[in-house]
């Protein structure tokens, strides 16, 4: 219900120049359930005090009725004159929670207590101190792979007595990137071709120096490489493999891929691999059907190649969007 008002009373789109000032005509204030509760309950004090001219019964009913519009004013003054910033929003994985940051900031110098920020699947509480700005954290699911914007937003307020909520909504400029989930059980890193030994090769035998993931367990495979945490989650008996870089590069090709997987399997194979060659030291290149990018290592390098997973148009796909 409150999303469907905010929608039409708030008919935002784009997102909104910053910054986003709250000011009297983009405030709404509404009596909350209770609000309506108290009205109602106010409204028989008020019959019953009629009925049998009790005057202690119309001071009473009218110090409260006084005390809830006084609140009104209190609740919108609590939003009016709010500032906000967009702030930054935090790569995440396809089924994790991607976590956005706001600037709010306090012009006023009284503090303003009991504040939420939320968005349609979650939401902050906090105080904003006097003359002062807070960095306020927002949490969003995410389901698929690409650009993920935080969307619509609603700053609201109960205080002080929960009768009345004041609320606004706003639209920030800011978004983040979800890259493609990891395959839970991938195959060992591919190994680089033998005749290429200027760059050296991967050796995916029984070696102790890497851990590159799980395959199924035979008979003579040693106790101690038993994944024993994925077995004890229910999953079939597994053993890890490990591998030893020579030379120290890897080539994540797109074709190395099996022909059986779909697009978005093979992205999660990719991106899987890219965590196993990160962990493991090796300096690895990326190679996708539209798009290359050299062998090099750390964080950085890292976070380039799952930004090209996320943002990948397979070639059929493009031709289809293309003018």
């Amino acid at each position: 219900m409150n999303q469907a008002v905010d929608r039409w009373l708030f008919r935002l789109g784009a997102p909104e120049t910053e910054p986003i000032v709250l000011r009297q005509r983009r405030i709404y204030v509404l009596p909350t359930r209770a609000g309506y509760g108290f009205a109602l309950a106010l409204l028989v004090m008020l019959i019953a005090s009629l009925n049998y001219n009790l005057s202690l019964g119309y001071a009473l009913t009218f110090l409260l009725g006084g005390m809830a519009i006084a609140s009104i004013i209190h609740a919108f003054r609590n939003l009016l004159g709010i500032s906000l910033r967009a702030g930054r929003g935090e790569p995440a994985f396809a089924g994790e929670n991607a976590i956005f940051h706001l600037r709010v900031d306090n012009p006023r110098h009284r503090r303003r207590p009991a504040l939420r920020l939320s968005t349609r699947d979650g939401d902050t509480l906090f105080d904003l101190a006097a003359d002062e700005s807070s960095e306020v954290s927002l949490t969003l699911p995410t389901h698929q792979r690409g650009v993920l914007p935080l969307g619509r937003t609603r700053i609201e307020t109960t205080w002080p007595l929960g009768l009345i909520r004041a609320w606004s909504v706003f639209i920030p400029a800011i978004e983040t990137i979800v890259y493609p989930a990891p395959e839970p059980t991938p195959p060992p890193l591919p190994a680089r071709p033998a005749g290429n030994s200027s760059t050296g090769m991967r050796s995916t035998g029984g070696g102790d120096d890497d851990f590159t993931g799980l395959r199924s367990h035979q008979q003579s495979d040693s106790p101690r490489h038993l994944a024993w945490k994925a077995y004890a989650r229910g999953g079939p008996l597994m053993t890890k493999q490990f591998a030893a870089v020579e030379g120290g590069e890897v080539e994540l090709d797109w074709q190395a891929t099996p022909d059986h997987l779909d697009d978005e399997a093979r992205l999660s194979r990719l991106s899987a691999w890219l965590l196993a060659a990160e962990q493991s030291g090796a300096c690895y290149a990326l190679r996708l059907p539209m798009q290359n990018i050299p062998a090099a290592h750390g964080t950085t390098h890292l976070h380039r190649c799952l930004r090209a997973l996320a943002l990948f148009a397979s070639p059929a796909e493009g031709a289809r969007h293309a003018p």
